[in-house]
């Protein structure tokens, strides 16, 4: 027989086992290392949200010459960034991925898919009133999630600081980082769904800009619930004059914490150093907690307002937050450990979003595009929120992080074999999480759609 010259070069440097030698070469055929990416296929066949994207934005391309759809580019960029490849760059080689060709409804032998610079026309693509119009197809696609319409909804309002390198527009210095960036406002509600997200510079937001957003968000909800009732939570940024009187001017309840001041702090002066007084008794005990609620408010609001203190005292002294709010009953401590205190689990959500799913890769020098960019970093984190969510809800995987939920069901070695009547999916029998995937891909059909 003749000799087999193998045009690979094997892997230098390995090591042989029992005497053996490793010889490893990239030669393998149609393999992919997201075989379980077909799983955010029906995700996103469910949800639509490709689709609804490029439903808002105005394709210039002649259609005789088009070759991928809008819809195309954004759901390929949708799958790229919950599987990880937060970097429009990696298009490139994963637009000859198996994988991702079977995601996007094309056989393996297919053409590849789009490029890196394809998808960085369509990021530069969106003006103002498209995405005016993809955010309020964000919201009616979050109004859509719910399979029946909810008595009340908690929208917790947070900014993140989002550094940048280079000369983006919008971008602005920030004393506290010390850099230059963004400061996105980011609104998920109580249970973890994403609702909006808005690029500005890295600044605090004033009342005018917080009751500006919140305006919009609060009429594009109504239009689709014109009798939820809607709670917000935030911090001190946005317990501003503005922001309190919108809020009672549109029903709305809020708690927000409140900044220090002094004429807060002579209510509870004489609480903080009967708390002390009340921990010295038992040094060894843990923080002595205790709660006052009174009503006051600085010069600058327009009335009075119901304000509960909590004082802490503990080895290290004394901590003493202050909320506002407008709820009518509840205890001073149950409002806040029970109602404020969850608003925490947002900046979780917002971590997720930012770190997992890479929401902080502003890098393009247009504002548009770069806000275009946070609509599909959101549209991501869709995809993976409603992928966890088809676990038991008693589950430990109803909360996994989401990059441990990518590690576990995405990131599977998958062989494709492409037949005449069919595709086969060759997956590793080893893996751990066999029962998990098949238990998401049955509960598909339960997503809204």
């Amino acid at each position: 027989m003749p000799a087999t010259v193998e045009t690979t070069p094997s892997l230098p440097g390995l090591s042989p086992v029992a005497g053996r030698p490793i010889i490893a070469r990239f030669d393998g055929g149609l393999l992919s290392s997201d075989g379980g990416l077909l799983a955010l296929r029906e995700v996103e066949h469910r949800l639509g949200l490709a689709e609804r994207l490029a439903a808002c934005i105005a394709d210039p391309r002649a259609a005789e010459r088009v070759r991928y759809g809008l819809a195309d580019i954004i759901r390929f960029r949708l799958l790229m960034i919950a599987a990880g490849y937060e970097d429009g760059n990696d298009a490139d080689s994963l637009r000859h991925d198996p994988m991702f060709k079977l995601a996007q409804d094309r056989l393996p032998e297919a053409a590849a898919l789009c490029s890196q610079p394809t998808i960085s026309r369509l990021e530069n693509q969106p003006d103002r009133r498209a995405l005016l119009r993809m955010g309020r197809a964000m919201v009616a696609f979050y109004c859509a999630s719910f399979r029946q319409v909810p008595r009340c909804i908690t929208l917790d309002i947070d900014d993140t600081f989002d550094a940048v390198h280079g000369e983006q527009q919008l971008r602005l210095f920030n004393a506290h980082h010390d850099d230059y960036g963004f400061q996105p406002i980011v609104v998920f509600d109580g249970e973890g769904r994403p609702v909006a997200a808005m690029l500005r510079p890295a600044k605090r937001p004033s009342g005018h800009e917080a009751r500006a957003f919140l305006r919009r968000l609060v009429r594009a909800i109504r239009c689709h619930w014109p009798c939820v009732e809607i709670t917000l939570r935030a911090d001190s940024h946005y317990c501003t004059p503005e922001v309190i009187d919108f809020c009672r001017a549109e029903g709305l309840r809020f708690l927000f914490g409140v900044a220090p001041t002094s004429t807060l702090r002579r209510h509870i002066v004489a609480l903080e150093q009967s708390t002390v007084a009340l921990r010295g008794t038992a040094p060894d005990a843990p923080k002595r907690r205790r709660f006052k609620e009174f009503h006051d408010g600085a010069a600058s609001w327009s009335r009075v307002e119901r304000i509960i203190a909590r004082v802490e005292a503990g080895p290290e002294g004394v901590d003493t937050r202050f909320i506002v709010t407008n709820f009518a009953g509840g205890s001073a401590r149950s409002l806040y450990e029970r109602a404020y205190c969850k608003r925490g689990q947002a900046e979780n959500h917002v971590k997720a979003w930012k770190r997992h799913l890479c929401a902080d890769r502003t890098s393009c020098s247009r504002a548009t595009a770069n806000q275009f960019r946070l609509m599909l970093h959101t549209a991501a984190y869709w995809l993976l929120w409603s992928l966890r969510s088809l676990m038991p809800k008693r589950s430990p995987w109803r909360s996994i992080q989401f990059d441990t939920l990518r590690l576990r069901l995405l990131k599977l070695a998958a062989q494709v074999v492409s037949l005449k009547t069919r595709v086969m999916l060759r997956l590793p029998s080893a893996s751990p999480y066999q029962a998990v995937m098949r238990l998401a891909l049955e509960r598909m059909p339960r997503l809204v759609i």
